[in-house]
């Protein structure tokens, strides 16, 4: 799969569209690859937190990005300066496979997919409408960067079943909290590579990791180790910042046969 640069939006491969706020979802934007919309349950809690999904239908042969492409390709990305009284949106990743299509090797999905998101309306009280520019990567041979404008009021259809059914389901796809039992380690670095230790249960020979650079940090792809019954995997620090952030530290996603967990690790 060979990326095609954002530069190429001038030359139409990527296609921005608005339409009106209606509902608590949006409506469908449709491109070559498949299509996908904005879907809320449609009342934020008390806290400000309003629950929704990135529904993405991707054509037989299509792909799309986890939130770390690797080094090709773009991530999800919702931009809501758009927007009324929703000031954020934090993206929740279901578990994705491994690709390998000779010019790089990247995570991503190949079938349907539902993100959920998290947005943060400021005032719950006061009226909120979502103006989010959803910027994505579909891909068959070449990928082709989509932009497309999708619109929701969240108050349209508060009550709407279905939409809240969607929306609980794909949040109950998402990975698992990492435990002792089934989790990552990360050892002492060496240099510029750095080792995690997995424990998962399951046949050992399903077991992968998927680790996204956040906060200054890129890593290579992880290089799967094998000895005394122990999984272990091997990744390259290709850029790292000048002092460690303050953040929750580095997010993984470690899959077995028995499922999929996911936490952080400690910035090396």
């Amino acid at each position: 799969m060979k990326f095609t640069p954002p530069i190429a939006l001038c030359l139409g491969t990527a296609i921005l569209a608005a339409g009106s706020a209606h509902a608590s979802s949006s409506a469908w934007f449709e491109t070559d690859g498949g299509r996908f919309r904005l879907v809320t349950t449609g009342q934020p809690d008390a806290s400000g937190k309003l629950q929704g999904v990135l529904d993405i239908e991707l054509k037989p042969g299509w792909k799309t990005y986890w939130r770390d492409p690797g080094n090709s390709g773009v991530p999800p990305q919702i931009d809501l300066s758009a927007s009324r009284n929703v000031s954020a949106a934090e993206i929740s990743y279901p578990a994705p496979q491994r690709h390998d299509d000779g010019y790089a090797k990247w995570a991503g999905y190949d079938f349907p997919v539902r993100l959920p998101v998290s947005f943060t309306v400021p005032t719950p009280g006061e009226p909120a409408a979502i103006a989010a520019d959803v910027f994505l990567g579909i891909c068959e041979t070449i990928c082709v960067p989509v932009q497309a404008r999708l619109e929701v009021d969240p108050a349209a259809d508060p009550g709407n079943g279905n939409d809240a059914a969607l929306v609980a389901a794909a949040l109950g796809a998402l990975p698992s909290a990492a435990q002792p039992d089934f989790g990552a380690t990360l050892a002492p670095a060496e240099g510029e590579t750095i080792s995690i230790t997995a424990a998962a249960p399951g046949d050992p020979e399903g077991i992968d990791i998927f680790v996204a650079g956040v906060d200054g940090y890129q890593f290579g792809t992880p290089q799967r180790h094998e000895a005394a019954g122990k999984i272990s995997f091997l990744l390259k620090v290709l850029e790292r910042p000048t002092a460690k952030p303050a953040g929750k530290g580095i997010p993984y996603t470690l899959i077995s046969s028995a499922g999929a967990v996911e936490g952080f690790l400690p910035y090396p």
